[in-house]
């Protein structure tokens, strides 16, 4: 009997001392697969893409849908969740993108801005939300510089300049000469179509073989470039030496007018675009154009960084210009296999 009870009392023994390395190792594993998932959680969290909200000027020219693509392509190169809004040109549908960025909460707002004035109010909404915002290509008109963090872009007034320098270098060929210019300025009031106009008449000021005669919008689109050149042709005919186009899209709609009425672009009229794109070298190929000068499209892998380094809290400087140059039609040859837009 004594036998038995010290057995049966081993036996209970052990079962109690099995009961609780199960309960214990169980628990060490729950606390593991806890600590794991709690881990694992972190990783996630750390690796939530940046979301940038993104609202472009529209798609009314080659210069633009490059940019767009380069845009969406470095976002998605870069792991960064675009929400992307198309203004077609109208700034109010730019201020409900913006509105709806702050509502979303997205980590950072960039926008190339229809207009330069009128962003005071949504600025301070987007600050008021602590979300930062980065302009791209074109800067806004406001008193405090403090409502947008950086502005990234070309440098307008000097893409003016090089294409008025450009022009009294070719008017110094023939000093005996006068030249009357038609100019077809961008979208009114836009950042690039004042600065381009402000730099070209700089470049020109005191030359008094060159006069601008006309200066209209063209919009900035091929199909207004063309009626606004139909309407120079029609008021001032022959007697237009030089034609100065803000974009290049403007331009090739002007050459359309000018061959419909007769006479060779690139010859009976000298023509000065801004972008760079492909169309206008494939002009200047034809002897249809004769300079172009660079504004490039391609910000979008360096907006993406720069976003980065803005919302992980880096300083970043104020303003951030691209690096350009002048293509005259004499190189255009050689450059257009190089040509990304």
């Amino acid at each position: 009997m004594t036998i038995v009870r010290r057995t049966f009392l081993g036996g209970a023994a052990a079962a109690v001392l099995t009961t609780f390395t199960t309960f214990t190792t169980f628990t060490t594993f729950a606390t593991l697969a806890t600590f794991a998932t709690l881990a694992a959680s972190g990783v996630a969290s750390a690796a939530k893409p940046l979301v940038m909200g993104f609202s472009q000027v529209g798609a009314e020219s080659e210069w633009r849908t490059a940019n767009t693509r380069s845009i969406k392509d470095a976002a998605r190169q870069a792991g960064v969740k675009l929400k992307f809004a198309d203004a077609q040109q109208k700034q109010e549908n730019q201020v409900k993108a913006i509105r709806s960025f702050i509502a979303q909460r997205v980590d950072v707002i960039a926008f190339s801005p229809v207009v330069e004035s009128g962003w005071e109010t949504v600025l301070r909404e987007a600050r008021n939300a602590k979300i930062p915002v980065i302009l791209t290509d074109r800067a806004v008109n406001t008193a405090d510089k403090t409502l947008y963090t950086t502005f990234i872009g070309s440098d307008f007034v000097e893409e003016g300049r090089r294409a008025g320098r450009w022009l009294v270098a070719h008017a110094a060929k023939t000093p005996e000469r006068k030249l009357n210019i038609v100019e077809l300025q961008g979208t009114v009031g836009s950042a690039p179509a004042l600065d381009r106009q402000k730099g070209f008449a700089e470049a020109i000021a005191g030359n008094a073989k060159l006069k601008i005669v006309r200066s209209q919008t063209g919009d900035f689109t091929r199909a207004k470039g063309k009626e606004v050149m139909e309407a120079f042709l029609k008021a001032h005919g022959k007697a237009i030496n030089v034609l100065y186009a803000h974009n290049d899209d403007m331009a090739i709609g002007a050459i359309q007018a000018i061959e419909e009425a007769g006479l060779k672009p690139g010859k009976d009229i000298v023509i000065i675009s801004i972008d760079g794109v492909k169309g206008a070298f494939e002009a200047m190929i034809a002897g249809k154009l004769n300079v172009t000068v660079e504004c490039s499209p391609l910000l979008g892998p360096q907006l993406m960084q720069v976003a980065r380094d803005v919302v992980a809290g880096k300083p970043v400087p104020k303003r951030i210009v691209t690096e350009e140059g002048v293509f005259p039609a004499e190189v255009a040859a050689k450059e257009y296999p190089n040509r990304k837009y």
